[in-house]
């Protein structure tokens, strides 16, 4: 299958990845810390090891967070710039 989805090419739809990898970052770092916290309890051994692949979980969906924000400035355009206008009187409200 040769299918080219533009939204898994370098730079289209930027935020929208933004947001999933922000949101998977967000959740990882939720259950890492919940699996931390029932370790430091229970000192059960799926635990611990629920709190490693979490917290490796969080770094990769960081460092992809980290790419996207990164690309968005890069690909970012400048603003046209705002025509000189004189300053004026401010006019009331009607009330």
């Amino acid at each position: 299958m040769t299918t080219r989805l533009t939204v898994l090419q370098c730079g289209n739809c930027e935020p929208l990845k933004l947001g999933v990898h922000a949101g998977a970052l967000g959740l990882s770092v939720l259950c890492g810390l919940y699996n931390a916290a029932a370790w430091l309890s229970r000192r059960e051994t799926h635990l611990a090891v629920n709190t490693v692949l979490y917290t490796a979980l969080s770094i990769w969906e960081q460092q992809h967070v980290a790419h996207h924000l990164a690309e968005m400035r890069r690909t970012e355009q400048p603003l046209p710039a705002v025509a000189d206008v004189e300053a004026s009187e401010p006019q009331p409200i009607a009330a």
